[in-house]
């Protein structure tokens, strides 16, 4: 099963709607309550990355018997240096990002504890790709 969500940069109103989306159908296949958890904390932190940082993206979840599969392509400024960004409390997030209670550079940390495999590629100037895999079985 494959589902697909359009995010708008700067669109926090509708930040979340795809990992709701994604746990709804999780639940309704019967996946166990922990691997839910950890898809959703996963797959929320890096839509609201794409909210907070990029003009615009795609998420694609793919869902079968062994794992879930979730890819998040945006365009947008691209991230210059990824291992500074995956310190924790590292973040660019502008002033009006974090007066809305985002932006505590925690958001790769969180990705990568929750992943079994993560992989991230960016392009400055051009955009970031997320690959994040979480077993199920």
């Amino acid at each position: 099963m494959e589902l697909t969500f359009q995010i708008r940069g700067g669109d926090f109103t509708s930040a979340g709607t795809a990992s709701s989306k994604v746990r709804r159908t999780l639940k309704e296949l019967g996946i166990d309550a922990s691997v839910i958890k950890r898809v959703v904390i996963a797959l929320y932190e890096a839509e609201v990355n794409i909210v907070a940082h990029a003009y615009n993206g795609q998420i694609t979840a793919s869902i079968d018997p062994e794992q879930v599969f979730l890819k998040l392509v945006d365009e947008g400024p691209g991230i210059a240096d990824i291992e500074r960004a995956m310190t924790p409390g590292f973040s660019t997030a502008s002033q009006q990002v974090r007066e809305m209670g985002f932006g505590a550079g925690m958001g790769l940390t969180n990705i990568c504890r929750n992943a079994d495999v993560f992989n991230i590629h960016s392009i400055p100037g051009k955009g970031t790709t997320v690959e994040i895999t979480i077993q199920i079985k």
